[in-house]
């Protein structure tokens, strides 16, 4: 099963909206998710912080500032397959 990590902070809207993307997402394809607030966090302020929200799969960075459905489920369908 694919891991989909999400990168984000509070008070972030396009955070909210890719959140909201993955958890209606979730209920079609088979995927884990772990979300990760960098709030506070130096070593990933300085790595996500403009780019957010992020999202990976599988350790890679697939996406920043917006998840796009249709190549979402392109790339956790070919994870799934390896």
């Amino acid at each position: 099963m694919p891991e989909v990590v999400l990168y984000h902070a509070s008070g972030c809207h396009l955070c909210d909206r890719a959140r909201t993307t993955l958890a209606s997402l979730r209920e079609e394809l088979d995927f884990e998710l772990k979300e990760v607030d960098i709030s506070g966090d130096g070593e990933l302020e300085a790595r996500y912080r403009e780019l957010i929200p992020v999202v990976e799969i599988d350790g890679a960075v697939a996406f920043t500032y917006y998840v796009q459905p249709e190549p979402f489920r392109r790339k956790v369908r070919a994870q799934a397959r390896d």
